[in-house]
């Protein structure tokens, strides 16, 4: 949300910059420096600041961790400790004969790779539709022998490569046959049984009947700079067409039922426009074959590869890569215990719960200066109060403050409310899962807004010398309230110290709180 802030931020600055350029007092050389002093500093210095950032970011943090699989293949092998050990040495160009696993760029829902297994698609489903009874076709979220394939070229009979290799190229024709179980990746005029409006993507099996093998794919690189550019292990980016019904292959978001061991669906898209991620594929691990015989080749396919070849990104390849999964990627599950909606954010119907002692009723909250929510409120509805009505009598010719102090009022307002909703309103449109931490930067642009409309109170409002005594009492009074909800509620955020039940009972103020108990 802080790019809300900052193109709020650009917004003023660019306003003003327009009132210095219609500035007649100020030299063409002045109102010309102050523009680009204010580019540099409110473009320019962010940005490399940014870019800065992430460079140390991507430089300390070299090695792999638990999430890389929501990175793409190139990403995590230009990292130490992971996907590194395993692609470092491979053959950089795609061959016939080569032995490949295929990862589906798209990370939704989760990373998967082309699978298949000695299962076939059931003769009928649920809902009564036939299927072709296929060995299934699937893509599976882990590691696995099943994962691999072979490519071959399916003018000859050989499964392994040639000295010289032939590499594959952009617009050729291909086979895939899966290394287990020596059967075609194939597609046929059959719904898909998840997705009715694709084709079913299967291994083919010959059962003698009118179903005749349709198994060419023709390759085409859609990252590629040449239309002869050569299929690349980890950099190329993939679709596969189906030669005969011009059907690609895709995943389609869906989960099998329990006969397809609630594996992800694979499907031919007759459909498929433009660029989807979805439909888009990369070699992941890769060898070149040697054995043609399928006992040595599956000892073969168990075993790594050992050909020197290291890979690696761009800084740039890299911070373009992580923002677009910043933008795209949920973390979060699509329901949680401790999600909850805006508008329970602005009194705070919701807590989140953060630790619990294994042994002892202590625990840490997210929970807010219910105090502090208050005021903030206030303030945000005095100041629209004041706002509209000044705006009406302004309307009318009738000026209750000087020129100067509503110009004030209106900048302190476009800052302070403008920072709120551009912090806030954005969230009515967000279909991921949200929390009440989403809240604090709005709200601290409401807290910001609190002394502003105590000072124009103070100062324009209150004329009266005991009225401004009696509102100087009053804001001592809520400083006061302030503190006394930070020390009841500090044991809730600072975890210390262990409360009975009889003492967390009285901290919840709000029915909807969710304050834990240990059960005896």
């Amino acid at each position: 949300m802080g790019l809300f802030t900052y193109l709020l931020l650009l917004s003023l600055a660019a306003v003003h910059t327009w009132r210095v350029i219609g500035d007649k007092t100020l030299s063409n050389g002045k109102v010309l420096l102050q523009v680009v002093a204010r580019f540099l500093c409110l473009v320019v210095l962010p940005v490399f600041l940014y870019l800065g950032f992430f460079y140390i970011h991507l430089s300390v943090l070299h090695r792999s961790g638990p999430h890389d699989q929501l990175m793409s293949s190139a990403f995590q092998a230009s990292l130490e400790g992971g996907l590194a050990r395993i692609t470092q040495g491979q053959p950089l160009e795609v061959a016939f004969g080569s032995q490949v696993t295929l990862r589906s760029v798209s990370s939704k829902p989760v990373p998967c790779w082309l699978h298949s297994h000695k299962a076939n698609y059931p003769i009928r489903y649920e809902n009564g539709r036939g299927s072709s009874h296929q060995q299934q076709v699937t893509c599976y979220p882990f590691k696995d022998v099943n994962n691999w394939w072979i490519i071959k070229d399916p003018r000859k009979q050989s499964l392994v490569v040639s000295s010289p290799p032939r590499p594959v190229r952009q617009g050729d024709v291909i086979q895939l046959l899966h290394g287990m179980t020596s059967r075609f990746l194939n597609t046929h005029d059959v719904a898909a049984p998840m997705s009715p409006h694709s084709q079913e993507v299967s291994a083919y099996i010959d059962f003698n009947v009118s179903m005749p093998a349709q198994n060419l794919w023709r390759v085409d690189i859609t990252n590629r700079e040449s239309d002869r550019d050569v299929w690349k292990t980890i950099l190329s980016e993939v679709r596969l067409i189906h030669v005969n019904t011009s059907a690609v292959l895709k995943l389609s978001g869906a989960s099998l039922p329990e006969w397809g061991f609630n594996q992800l669906e694979v499907v031919g898209d007759k459909i498929y426009k433009g660029y989807q991620q979805s439909g888009v594929w990369n070699v992941e691990e890769h060898r070149y074959g040697r054995s043609q015989e399928q006992q040595e080749r599956e000892l073969e396919l168990k075993s790594p590869t050992h050909v020197d070849f290291s890979r690696n990104l761009t800084f740039m390849a890299k911070f373009m890569e992580l923002q677009w999964k910043m933008l795209t990627v949920r973390n979060e599950e699509s329901e949680h215990k401790y999600s909850s909606l805006p508008l329970e954010w602005i009194t705070m119907d919701t807590n989140i719960a953060y630790w619990l002692h294994p042994s002892s009723n202590a625990q840490i909250h997210l929970i807010g200066n219910i105090v502090t929510w208050t005021l903030a409120n206030l303030a945000l509805l005095v100041y629209a109060v004041l706002f509209l009505t000044y705006l009406l009598r302004r309307r009318r010719k009738i000026e209750d403050i000087p020129e100067a102090s509503w110009e004030q009022l209106v900048l302190a307002g476009v800052v302070c409310s403008g920072g709120w909703a551009v912090n806030y309103l954005p969230f009515f449109l967000m279909e991921k899962t949200l929390f009440l931490y989403h809240y604090l930067p709005a709200l601290t642009f409401q807290i910001l807004q609190i002394p502003v409309v105590v000072e124009h109170l103070y100062t324009h409002t209150l004329r009266s010398p005991w009225h401004q005594k009696a509102f100087g009492g009053v804001i001592l009074a809520a400083l006061c309230s302030v503190y006394i909800c930070y020390r009841t509620f500090s044991p809730l955020t600072y975890g210390q110290p262990e409360l009975t039940p009889e003492q967390l009972n009285a901290l919840r103020w709000r029915d909807s709180w969710d304050i834990l108990f240990h059960k005896r």
